[in-house]
């Protein structure tokens, strides 16, 4: 059972798909009672994770234990937009029941279904409030409410429901700044125990404890994303460290080695030579080969053994490095010179025009129609046409423009890899298309496999590719909430890449900490009444 600190445990977990993939490979750790950040690379098994601790689930081998009963809300919810708020809220029957007992009717079947919760709606309230709806919101259907409003609604009942675990996979994904904010009031007041799959940094810094999922090893640090990585950054920096000093006394022994093996091949010369001129007598000569022989023997064996501890200590110090499986994006240069006008954007009042490398950030919330304006933006996609929604207008002054949608569309499904990103760069060779792809950790087999089988980290990355080796290369970049789907370290490395592109940037993003990362040379507003400058 689990430790009195842990709420759940996974003992040597294994998961073999269908086709005999293997998603996770003997897995042991635990989670603690408290909040916990679950942080790891695309496709290296959180989700799966959560899906067996809820018991979506069953392990191939080994066992899950759980402290007690395990709430779940997953990265993408299937929701029946014809069924009432209440439902989702989880308080539709005893809500129902509620309301018959207060018309009048008192068949049994309405007491027992109410039970002890005859403040459910009072409660509701409060948690509606959380999620900032009002009380009526309660009648109304699933369908009435937006994509964010939906979300909290979701978290905001799994929290009225307090199960004694929940589990939360990528819970900020495509919210607007009010939405993340609430999601992170809701989780600073959690009760219980709560594991949240994220890379919302600002969402993970709320947590207690952080635990990794890297290599089939789940590790666990006490302490929130920041510290955490604090300290695994030190500790590689002292791991390769180790690695350059034992690779040093690896090649120090193997020069002692070679050393000593002159020296004793050329006492046996020296022997050989004084025997055959007859210096010394026979019997004493031979004495001395054998003595030499057993002196080299154990040179050899003290300069061998020297060598392997040696080796020994290098391969452990190489264990503890990690192998960078992170996306290397390196973008070619568009030829965009500073002063060469990209973009218009504006509203009555006033507009910006975006010039060489500049970066604009479009912030906004939810539904106000940000990506309607960066599709129309795009379909315009001909040098000096027009684009707008609302009272916001747009206009480009270049065709060469690449667009990354926020639900990753626009590719070949029945296509392989290799053919969806050739169709942008035909004209590069199918050998050096292969080497740019394994940057994007789409290497061998996989740029065989058809978009349609891949999972959403490679589809991501397959739509990046394909934009970024678009030949020729995109004058402005237009990217539509591009962290959604992105682990840290790729956020890492798009920031990199982004601050060495001599094109433009247009992007949309909730994300402030990655905006401000990215210190973008303008930031609009979208608002009901047009842009304003942030």
């Amino acid at each position: 059972m689990p430790t009195p600190s842990s709420a759940l445990l996974f003992d040597s977990v294994s998961l073999v798909w269908a086709d005999g993939t293997i998603a996770l490979d003997g897995v042991s750790g635990s989670f603690g009672s408290g909040r916990t950040g679950l942080v790891g690379r695309n496709g290296s098994g959180k989700s799966t994770l959560l899906r067996l601790a809820a018991g979506e689930l069953a392990p191939t081998s080994g066992h899950v234990i759980r402290s007690g009963d395990v709430a779940y809300l997953p990265q993408r919810l299937t929701l029946d937009v014809d069924r009432p708020v209440a439902e989702l809220l989880g308080v539709a029957d005893a809500l129902s029941a509620l309301r018959a007992i207060e018309s009048g009717d008192a068949d049994p079947q309405h007491f027992d279904a109410v039970g002890d919760d005859w403040d459910v709606e009072a409660r509701s309230a409060a948690a509606l409030a959380d999620a900032g709806l009002p009380p009526t919101a309660l009648d109304r259907t699933i369908g009435s409410l937006s994509g964010g409003e939906a979300i909290l609604v979701a978290i905001a009942g799994i929290r009225l429901a307090a199960a004694p675990i929940t589990l939360l996979d990528e819970p900020t994904n495509n919210l607007d700044r009010d939405a993340r904010a609430r999601v992170a009031e809701m989780v600073r007041s959690w009760r219980g125990a709560l594991v949240v799959v994220s890379h919302d940094v600002a969402l993970l810094e709320l947590m207690d404890d952080t635990a990794e999922l890297y290599a089939n090893a789940l590790s666990t640090f006490g302490g929130p994303y920041s510290q955490w990585r604090a300290w695994l950054d030190a500790e590689q920096d002292a791991a390769r460290q180790a690695e350059r000093t034992a690779a040093q006394v690896v090649r120090r022994e193997k020069r002692d080695r070679i050393a000593a093996e002159r020296t004793l091949s050329s006492r046996a010369q020296m022997g050989h030579k004084a025997q055959v001129e007859k210096r010394v007598p026979g019997i004493v000569s031979g004495n001395r080969k054998r003595a030499a022989e057993v002196s080299a023997g154990r040179l050899r064996t003290e300069v061998r053994e020297k060598e392997n501890e040696a080796r020994a200590a290098l391969d452990a110090a190489e264990r503890r490095v990690r192998e960078d499986q992170a996306v290397r994006i390196d973008l070619p240069d568009p030829g965009v010179a500073a002063g060469r006008r990209i973009l218009s954007i504006g509203d009555a009042e006033r507009s910006w025009v975006v010039q060489g490398p500049e970066r604009v950030a479009l912030i906004g919330p939810n539904g106000i129609g940000k990506t309607t304006l960066l599709e129309r933006l795009v379909r315009s996609a001909a040098p000096g046409s027009d684009a707008g929604t609302g009272a916001v207008r747009a206009e480009l002054f270049t065709d060469r423009v690449g667009y990354l949608p926020q639900g990753v569309d626009g590719l070949e499904e029945a296509a392989t890899v290799l053919e969806n990103v050739r169709s942008a760069a035909p004209a590069l060779p199918v050998v050096e298309l292969r080497n740019r792809l394994a940057r994007f950790l789409l290497r061998g087999d996989a740029v065989q496999r058809q978009v349609v089988t891949l999972s959403g980290g490679e589809r991501f990355r397959v739509a990046l590719a394909r934009i970024l080796l678009a030949d020729p290369p995109p004058q402005l970049l237009v990217l539509d909430e591009p962290t959604n789907n992105l682990d840290l370290d790729t956020v890492d490395r798009l920031l990199g890449a982004l601050a060495a592109y001599r094109g433009a940037v247009l992007i949309v993003s909730h994300d402030d900490a990655f905006l401000g990362r990215l210190a973008p040379d303008l930031t609009l507003e979208l608002t009901a009444g047009g842009l304003v400058q942030a």
